[in-house]
């Protein structure tokens, strides 16, 4: 009977092989998420530590199979990347090359909208990356629809188009103009003209904030509330005119490049830069921040792009014999970088910095505007002096997107329901700090909080009385005398009445005022008008 019941147990625990490979794949992903080896707890001696060090280790296993879980199942689709064998060199494989290897849906990412009468473009998308709206330089405005490449809305302003932005979401957008700059709806409706700002070189949009950021011709910095209007903070950076601009999406930080070879970070409350850096030794030409916020690259008209890590505010890379014009990152950390004719990306595939991955070299005669990377696509968007143009960039995108987060697929129902949520989240502008982490935890106390009257009065007595105690020491024939002792006695108290010297300044200042009462109360009536007044 009991060999009987061992047997039923073991074909309890022999799993289908299906789930057997679900369990090995969980536990490989688990492996990944742990924190290390655990801790040797047989070695140590101190029961609570091995008691509290076992419930950690406890937790981290508890933490580890649940990221392992959600990244099983709520992550199914994981990240592309150009891999290559022996000699072969990722940078060499051309578009046409991938073209032939991906599927029809992909393939249609690779196109050239050849629009030459009113180029230079400037490219913008979407959070969900559903939409892209495209500025040309001769006043040309283009809303489309990247999921179906429909054209939604096209307009002709008839004046120059210096920068274009979305809003929120697809239905406004924002445009840079020769003297002022608009506020567009979906249908090409013109909604706002926003004249306070001047002539306006860049525009970003911080969505957290319902802020839109701009810098003028001048080297003003403007934030204005979309929400109602009004003009949050106008400063003067005092750094000249400058068309290099750049939001931080950690903490909605915005970062300016000058001619200098500064980059300078600053927030709507305060008149002065939160850092200012020298990154270059002449003017920086493109800023651009990676998605978690703790790299920035700059680049600089001395053919180089530098790496920078914001949390030591340390340059961690250098990147030479390149010079661009303009900086894009992508999602998962890969590094675009375009001029004159050429677009170069860069990967961080080992962890030992930025090397080239992929290059892709523009027809002849284009001048590349603006780089941007397609959220939750491989996708690369090129604005360009003959138009726009898109290409293949293999893991660059985000292959799982949420849809609380950004959703390519949302209806007009779920489009409004999140545009309420997102005014009620609405954070103020109070809350853009470069350490956003800070905010909720307790203000360190400036000073220390100065004692009373009392309290010095009471330390001052003790301390007199720990000085006339003090046992003197026996000396020789001729140096133990009375008077010497005495005195030896008095300065010890002194110097112990020494170490609290607000109180005795607070007795002289009185002193000197009762002395200054009582010779203004023996002056003559005709000279008391001319006696000091404490």
């Amino acid at each position: 009977m009991e060999v009987a019941l061992e047997d039923n147990n073991l074909m309890e625990k022999v799993l289908p092989p299906d789930e057997q490979e679900i369990d090995v794949e969980l536990e490989a992903k688990e492996k990944k998420y742990l924190r290390g080896e655990g801790a040797n707890l047989e070695s140590l001696k101190d029961k609570k530590l091995k008691t509290q060090l076992a419930s950690r280790e406890k937790l981290y296993g508890k933490s580890a199979k649940a990221a392992a879980k959600i990244e099983k199942w709520l992550l199914p689709a994981s990240a592309g990347y150009l891999e290559t064998e022996g000699l072969e060199k990722t940078w060499r494989i051309k578009q046409t090359d991938i073209a032939k290897e991906v599927d029809l849906l992909s393939s249609r990412n690779q196109y050239d909208i050849v629009l030459p009468d009113f180029g230079p473009y400037k490219l913008d998308f979407t959070a969900s990356g559903r939409h892209m709206l495209a500025g040309g330089r001769k006043g040309h405005l283009a809303l489309v629809d990247m999921m179906n490449m429909n054209l939604i809305k096209e307009i002709h302003v008839r004046e120059t188009v210096r920068d274009v932005a979305f809003l929120h979401n697809d239905q406004f957008f924002a445009a840079a103009q020769k003297k002022y700059s608009y506020i567009y709806a979906r249908d090409g409706t013109e909604l706002h003209c926003l004249k306070e700002r001047g002539p306006v070189a860049r525009l970003r949009f911080l969505k957290n904030h319902f802020l839109l950021a701009s810098v003028n011709k001048i080297g003003q910095l403007h934030y204005q509330d979309v929400t109602y209007g009004d003009m949050v903070a106008s400063i003067r950076t005092g750094k000249g005119r400058t068309d290099v601009m750049e939001v931080n999406p950690y903490n909605g930080v915005v970062a300016l490049g000058h001619s200098g070879g500064t980059v300078t970070m600053w927030k709507p409350t305060s008149q002065a830069p939160l850092v200012q850096m020298q990154c270059h030794p002449g003017p920086v030409s493109a800023v651009a921040f990676h998605p978690n916020g703790h790299l920035m690259a700059t680049s600089g008209k001395e053919r180089k792009v530098k790496i920078w890590d914001l949390r030591k505010f340390e340059e961690v890379q250098t990147i030479h014999g390149f010079h661009a014009k303009t900086l894009s990152f992508s999602q998962k950390g890969l590094l675009a970088a375009g001029t004159g004719s050429f677009v170069q990306v860069l990967g961080d595939s080992s962890g030992g910095g930025h090397s080239r991955y992929m290059s892709h070299p523009m027809v002849k005669g284009y001048q590349v505007e603006k780089v941007m990377f397609r959220p939750y696509e491989d996708v690369l968007g090129i604005g360009h002096s003959m138009g726009w143009s898109s290409v293949l960039i293999p893991g660059s995108g985000e292959p799982n997107f949420d849809s609380w987060v950004a959703n390519p697929f949302e209806t007009s129902k779920q489009r409004r329901e999140k545009e309420v949520h997102l005014l009620l989240d609405k954070l103020p502008p109070e809350t853009i700090m470069l350490d956003p982490s800070k905010i909720g935890a307790m203000r360190p106390s400036r000073r220390k909080e100065k004692p009373t009257r009392g309290e010095i009065e009471a330390e001052k007595e003790v301390a007199i009385e720990a000085a006339k105690s003090v046992e003197m020491k026996k000396k020789t024939k001729g140096r133990n005398k009375p008077s010497k002792r005495t005195k030896k006695k008095k300065e010890l108290v002194e110097n112990a009445k020494k170490t609290f010297p607000e109180l005795e300044e607070k007795n002289i200042a009185g002193k000197k005022r009762r002395i200054g009462e009582d010779a203004a109360a023996e002056l003559p009536t005709s000279l008391k008008r001319f006696a000091r007044k404490n």
